[in-house]
């Protein structure tokens, strides 16, 4: 066999794929005068057939590849002149000579450009081969006394010239194919390419009678030279640079003595009114919304500084009527801003005062009670306006000033009464975040902004205990942790959870703020000896509920307050005070065996929760719980027999206590060894876990036998731990001797050994 390449196979292969590709252009214009037609019929809608005989009906038949297109022809509007035949035979886009759509001399068909050469067999009946036109929408030829049908470029009805998009010079003598426009280099060409873009240009949209203009696609400016962006910075630096003079004028003016007192108020009261009245002038006019916002920021936020310096600094007026009337300042500023519309407006307004006020402001309690008010004023507006940064702006200043009392209350000597107050600005601040939290909530449960604002809220009164002793410390924390618990337990409740309206996401802050609330009770409540107590009953409870309501998030909490607790227990009772008799005695007693069995009950919890929420449906998953879990309540057995022991008194209390818990070692082994004997043939991993344990257990207890309790024990202790030991070994041995001989008779060959 001649393995050479021969030169006529890759010629007629040449040619049959040059014939694949002429064949495969005429199937894309047709379907593109497929597609012309479905525009033209959905735009004009259906319209009546011309009469047969009329000038515009078609006198033959419709010849080459398109044949099955209509021959008849409608007008585009009844003023229309009728098309007159075609005498002899023309290509689709060209009508007869005088005809009123004639194009003119050397116009592209239709919008195509370029000559359209011949294809074999596919000219008119009758024509040789290699004659003729190419048939789509260029290349239709109809016979003599025949008018185009609807729908044709060129033809009547059909749609008007489509435009060719400017020609990339690197495309020069790029043919894409016969009849399609010439784009640019590389593009796959106007059928089967994108409908939208062609060889980087955006194809004109028929729409409205005619061909729109591909829009111009525009590239965005750098953010500094955007239209609004200069003159916003601009408003914003004169807001701030203003309110400062402001204060200048009210407190720099004072000391130095320039203006009385009269004379200062009289000039910023006057000064804030004359700029919100410019600010509403300007509105109205164009293009004056930013400085109308930032004249009515500085307008109204000076009139809020005048009334602190009023109340605060010259004690004109009594506190309450100063921050009645400061409220109603804020809370017109608001709603202006709510008038117009405008974001920006509320939050100059309420940042601008906050940040100066301290400034003017003498006195630490007046000044929490002002920011207050700027939260409170800014609430309402939430329940109407989705505007986030009014959320923080309106939040954060209270809530850092309380902050720093907080800690200077608690570092310092201030009075009892000072304190009180401190309190009660954490409180309101808690509250007025709570409250607006929840109503913005109903309106809006996708407001993820509001549930934040408020976590932030709660931070003072969480840090609020620390200004008090023991008892005023686990009363506040022990209230806020029941409020904030109960608030996150209300969509438990069928009834109360409808109608409170309450989203999940200010849940799980409520739930999260009242777990450290609650931490910090148990913290205050207890010592050290008993902090371990206390937080494994806190996560006892909450693993009970999670299982009962399958809620993660409540498991979660519960958790971490079991690794708090477990920590705090390692603390109390640590490997070196169970293993030393002196160290034994000095820390363990009745809190650490108590302790132990509070974390017995937490383990218990604990696997019984995660079956609930099915964390342990794997076998893998419920292997690795049951390893950790049984080394901790093996820790925990021996904690609580040495505890017991030395609670006793006894002197050999101690070496009882060990005694009985090797015994409790070797009967753990014994359980592991028959479980994993019994879960063989059901759980084949988990059954070979359970075994391994079982005999690492045995393995320790024996160590623990003869390494520790034989060297520590005495006489009757001695002998009774070897013998309840020597007896659990025979049992485990001979149930595990016979399981694998039955094993063995099932599977018909000799036990191992």
């Amino acid at each position: 066999m001649n393995t050479a390449i021969d030169p006529l196979l890759i010629a007629r292969l040449s040619n049959q794929f040059g014939s694949l590709s002429e064949h495969m252009g005429v199937l894309g214009r047709d379907l593109e005068l497929l597609r012309c037609q479905v525009v033209a019929e959905r735009d004009r809608g259906t319209e009546p057939a011309v009469a047969a005989g009329s000038p515009g009906a078609a006198s033959a038949p419709v010849q080459g590849p398109a044949a099955s297109v209509s021959g008849t022809a409608t007008s585009d509007s009844p003023a229309d002149p009728p098309v007159p035949p075609i005498a002899g035979p023309v290509r689709v886009g060209q009508v007869a000579a005088g005809s009123p759509r004639a194009p003119q001399a050397g116009a592209p068909m239709g919008g195509m450009a370029g000559p359209v050469p011949p294809v074999p067999g596919h000219g008119p009946a009758g024509s040789a081969p290699g004659q003729g036109s190419v048939a789509g929408v260029q290349g239709q030829v109809f016979a003599a006394g025949q008018a185009p049908p609807v729908g044709y470029p060129g033809g009547t009805g059909a749609l008007p010239p489509y435009p060719q998009p400017p020609r990339d010079p690197r495309s020069a003598g790029a043919a894409v194919g016969y009849g399609a426009p010439q784009w640019a280099a590389g593009n796959p060409g106007y059928v089967g390419g994108n409908p939208r873009y062609a060889g980087g240009v955006q194809r004109p949209q028929y729409a409205g009678g005619g061909w729109r203009p591909a829009p111009t696609p525009v590239r965005r400016a750098p953010w500094w030279q955007r239209e609004g962006v200069i003159s916003r910075v601009l408003a914003v630096a004169g807001v701030g640079v203003t309110l400062i003079g402001v204060v200048m004028l009210l407190v720099l003016a004072a000391q130095a003595g320039i203006f009385g007192p009269v004379p200062r108020v009289i000039a910023g009261a006057v000064f804030s009114g004359v700029l919100v009245a410019l600010a509403a002038r300007v509105h109205g006019r164009a293009g004056g919304h930013v400085g109308a916002v930032a004249l009515a920021a500085t307008g109204i936020a000076g009139g809020y500084l005048d009334i602190v310096a009023v109340t605060s600094m010259y004690h004109w007026l009594p506190s309450v009527v100063g921050y009645v009337v400061a409220l109603g300042i804020a809370a017109g500023g608001v709603a202006l801003a709510m008038q117009w519309r405008s974001q920006a407006l509320a939050v100059l307004v309420v940042l601008g005062a906050a940040l100066l006020s301290p400034a003017v402001s003498t006195e630490l309690v007046m000044l929490l009670s002002f920011l207050i008010v700027l939260q409170i004023a800014a609430t309402p507006v939430q329940l109407v306006r989705d505007w986030p940064f009014l959320h923080v702006v309106r939040t954060l200043p209270a809530v850092l000033v309380t902050l720093l009392a907080v800690a200077g209350a608690s570092l310092g000597s201030e009075s009892i009464g000072l304190r009180l107050q401190v309190l009660a600005a954490a409180i309101a601040i808690a509250v007025t975040g709570a409250i607006g939290a929840v109503l913005v909530g109903r309106r809006r449960p996708g407001d993820v902004t509001s549930s934040l604002t408020f976590a932030a809220a709660t931070v003072p009164l969480l840090a609020a205990p620390m200004m008090f002793e023991r008892t005023g410390a686990t009363i506040i924390a022990g209230a806020f942790a029941a409020v904030l618990l109960g608030l996150a337990m209300a969509p438990w409740t069928p009834k109360l959870g409808a109608r409170a309206g309450i989203p999940g996401h200010l849940t799980v802050v409520a739930a999260v703020a009242g777990s450290f609330a609650l931490l910090e009770a148990c913290v205050a409540v207890s010592r050290v000896q008993t902090l371990s107590i206390a937080l494994m009953l806190v996560a006892l409870t909450f693993l009970a509920v999670a299982g009962q309501r399958r809620s993660t998030l409540t498991a979660g909490l519960g958790a971490a307050f079991a690794v708090l607790g477990a920590l705090a227990f390692l603390d109390v009772a640590s490997p070196a005070m169970l293993s030393g008799q002196g160290e034994a005695e000095a820390h363990l007693g009745v809190s650490t065996a108590l302790a132990a069995v509070a974390t017995l009950a937490a383990l218990a919890a604990a696997l019984w929760c995660a079956r609930r929420l099915g964390l342990v449906d794997r076998e893998s998953d419920g292997t690795a719980v049951g390893v950790v879990g049984g080394l901790a309540a093996l820790y925990a057995v021996t904690t609580l027999f040495v505890s017991i022991g030395v609670a006793t008194g006894s002197s050999d209390g101690f070496r009882a206590g060990h005694g009985l818990a090797t015994v409790a070692w070797m009967v753990a082994a014994t359980a592991s060894l028959l479980f994993g004997l019994r879960r063989l043939s059901h759980t084949p991993q988990q059954a070979k876990v359970a075994l391994a344990a079982g005999l690492l257990v045995t393995a320790a207890a024996l160590a623990k036998l003869f390494l520790f309790d034989l060297a520590t024990l005495d006489g009757l202790l001695r002998a009774v731990a070897f013998l309840v030991v020597g007896v659990l070994l025979l049992l485990a041995g001979t149930r595990y001797a016979r399981a694998f001989a039955e094993a063995a008779d099932r599977s018909g060959s000799a036990p191992a050994n």
